[in-house]
């Protein structure tokens, strides 16, 4: 389990680093998807495998992240059931559909 500073001052650091991590992931997938469905070039099997592995990249950040920002800035880490298992459902898919082209790509 992650553990939050108890330092007050370091705790607005750790929630604008998990911040930047979670914008710079979803955004620099986002600009693979859009590069690969703009450019005709790109249109090949090796390219279409990776704009689709973008896309769990994208929901495994997504699951995760602003949970912990949330706790990091409510000082508090209590989920609720329904929370859980919608968060380790959603981890499980898009670990799944990782798993699932990962064979693939590396025939290309």
């Amino acid at each position: 389990m992650w553990r939050t500073s108890k330092d007050p001052e370091l705790q607005p650091v750790l929630a604008g680093l998990f911040l930047c991590m979670c914008l710079v992931t979803v955004l620099g997938n986002l600009l693979i998807i859009l590069a690969i469905s703009q450019d005709s070039h790109l249109h090949t099997p090796m390219y279409f495998f990776l704009s689709n592995t973008s896309l769990p990249d994208i929901g495994f950040i997504s699951t995760t992240v602003p949970k912990i920002i949330v706790d990091i800035q409510s000082h508090s880490r209590v989920i609720s059931y329904a929370g859980c298992l919608t968060q380790m459902s959603l981890f499980a898919i898009f670990g799944g559909m990782e798993e699932r082209h990962a064979p693939e790509c590396d025939g290309l």
